[in-house]
């Protein structure tokens, strides 16, 4: 788990490096962001949640290898992408991924019905996650078969990855990380995952479709999802009041994340109308979105991975760190999203690195405490 993090946040180093910088393929870029570094850390926490959710045990040693394999498939991707290879191993790592998420989704459905007693519904979550990738791959691979359909298969793809897969794998997960990362419990988090469920899939297949085939059908999609997550936003203050959420690093991450998620929606809508460009409302939903959700989880989920068992001193301090400067980290990327989307790719992306750079900076601490009061 702590390789698969570590390589995932050089991989989205190195991408915003590049796509500062201009350097490299715009594909290849967004790939070894996506490939490399997003889709791994999902199987990572679906494989850390799982035996949680349905009271298990944890995954096999060759199951554990998985997230690796996801991330060599991912660097096949994009050297492809970028011409190093030939492209015919973007197929082939879309057929590899596509197997590595029917393997995942096999292990979940085994686990859920082996549960003692009745599974936490947010297993089911996962498993519609799992399938919205291995649709967004489907996409891909008909390509070759249906070559004048590609911009419909791609557009597809899109948006199956970032709202199916990323989408519905965070709601899934954040009504039950928010509540453990504030040290509370939350009575209706097994409820709101058990109505939303069919909301937030039917809303990121409808968007899907309408972005591929006409932009009005994407209209009642976005709005299913945006019910979901304000239902969630307003869930949580008054369950625990929003000044608390604030004043904790990783739960003003969290938070932020759903926020960015709305705004990005929104912003998806407007570009559907011809309203904004396409690498705005992308640029967005990376900066005001992917950003805090993956910083806030790490800080929370690093600790754990790196001091497992019984809670610890050297757990609680590594937390510490890595949550010190996770309510400004919020701020500058919910700015960067917003900059973005004005038109302001500099400052955005000035925002953005410095709230990474932040982040970094907490990883490093951390790690050297917590070798230091091992």
């Amino acid at each position: 788990m702590i390789v698969t993090a570590s390589l995932t946040l050089l991989s989205l180093l190195c991408s915003a490096v590049l796509a500062l910088s201009g350097w490299g393929s715009p594909l290849a870029v967004a790939h070894l962001a996506f490939a490399v570094g997003i889709v791994p850390l999902i199987f990572a926490a679906m494989m850390h949640f799982v035996p949680v959710l349905t009271r298990t045990g944890e995954p096999d040693r060759r199951l554990a290898q998985l997230p690796m394999a996801a991330q060599i498939s991912g660097l096949l991707a994009v050297a492809a992408m970028q011409g190093w290879l030939p492209y015919g191993g973007v197929y082939l790592a879309a057929a590899a991924d596509l197997l590595f998420a029917a393997i995942l989704l096999n292990w979940i459905a085994r686990r859920a019905r082996a549960a003692l007693g009745s599974p936490h519904p947010g297993w089911r979550w996962y498993a519609t996650a799992l399938g919205c990738l291995m649709l967004a791959l489907m996409a891909i691979l008909l390509i070759p078969f249906w070559p004048s359909y590609w911009r419909v298969l791609r557009i597809f793809h899109l948006h199956l990855n970032t709202l199916g897969l990323v989408g519905l794998a965070a709601l899934g997960t954040l009504p039950v990380l928010l509540p453990t990362a504030l040290g509370q419990a939350d009575p209706e988090a097994g409820s709101w995952l058990r109505r939303r469920l069919w909301l937030v899939t039917s809303g990121a297949l409808m968007v899907a479709t309408g972005a591929a085939i006409a932009w009005p059908f994407a209209a009642p999609g976005t709005a299913l999802m945006l019910v979901a997550g304000l239902g969630l936003l307003g869930q949580w203050s008054r369950r625990f009041g929003l000044w608390p959420l604030f004043r904790d690093g990783v739960t003003a991450s969290l938070l932020a994340a759903v926020i960015g998620l709305m705004v990005t929606l929104a912003a998806g809508l407007l570009h559907g109308a011809g309203l904004i460009a396409t690498r705005p409302s992308l640029l967005a939903w990376g900066a005001g979105f992917l950003l805090p959700l993956v910083s806030g989880a790490l800080s929370q989920l690093l600790p754990v991975w790196r001091w497992p068992g019984p809670l610890s001193p050297e757990r609680l301090l590594m937390r510490r760190k890595l949550a010190a400067s996770g309510a400004e980290r919020a701020g500058l990327f919910l700015s960067a999203a917003l900059a973005m989307l004005s038109g302001l790719d500099v400052l955005g992306g000035a925002l953005a690195a410095f709230g990474m750079a932040l982040f970094v900076i907490g990883v490093l601490q951390a790690v050297f405490v917590a070798r230091s009061t091992r």
